[in-house]
């Protein structure tokens, strides 16, 4: 039930400011006043997407898959990659061109340049989070702030003409969908293709 309502937030956050008549898939599509500044700032989303693929990687090799922080760590792993591969494929071949390039939300099929459809940011950031909401969040409802984070690129990202509406709500599906599916798998996937110590983790290796 918690996880539903966190898809719902993001949904309700990502939309908001939406309501007005527009274009694209879902018609909710419209350039907004341009804001490159405060937290909205260009700066601020790339150090959280960078920051996140830090945290993610230096906590998945530190801890290793053979507890239960370490083995939420590779199943972000896990989503983080498998839904980035297919939103650059997504980007490729829909060729949907940003807000910063139109004000038209219906320009795809536009060529390699045009990769607005879906947010591979939101995507990446919403894969990262969605593994360790299903494994903490029951215990620790405080862990369903993390869905702030997809929310506030998704918002950024529209602010700075980045996406459209629908491309970043597009992007909270697919990482939310993998995520999803990476937190339930029997184990994490891409850690059973390396070497046995990367399952034990540095952390524990290391440890006299």
């Amino acid at each position: 039930m918690r996880m539903n309502r966190y898809l719902a937030f993001l949904a309700a956050t990502v939309a908001s400011g939406s309501a007005m008549a527009g274009g694209g898939p879902l018609g909710i599509d419209h350039r907004v006043h341009y804001d490159n500044s405060g937290i909205w700032n260009r700066r601020d989303q790339n150090a959280l997407m960078y920051g996140t693929i830090a945290t993610v990687g230096i906590g998945a090799l530190a801890f290793g898959s053979d507890d239960k922080l370490g083995n939420t760590f590779w199943r972000s792993v896990d989503a983080m990659v498998i839904s980035g591969a297919g939103a650059e494929v997504l980007k490729h071949t829909f060729q949907r061109e940003r807000p910063s390039q139109t004000d038209n939300p219906d320009r795809f099929f536009r060529g390699w340049h045009a990769q607005s459809f879906p947010s591979g940011e939101v995507t990446a950031i919403t894969a990262a989070v969605t593994p360790f909401i299903v494994a903490y969040g029951n215990d620790h409802p405080a862990v369903y702030a993390l869905a702030l984070l997809p929310a506030y690129d998704a918002v950024a990202r529209v602010k700075t003409r980045g996406h459209w509406q629908s491309d970043v709500l597009a992007g909270a599906a697919i990482g939310a969908g993998v995520g999803l599916w990476a937190a339930h798998r029997q184990s994490p996937l891409i850690v059973s293709w390396l070497p046995g110590g990367f399952q034990v983790g540095f952390v524990h290796h290391f440890k006299p």
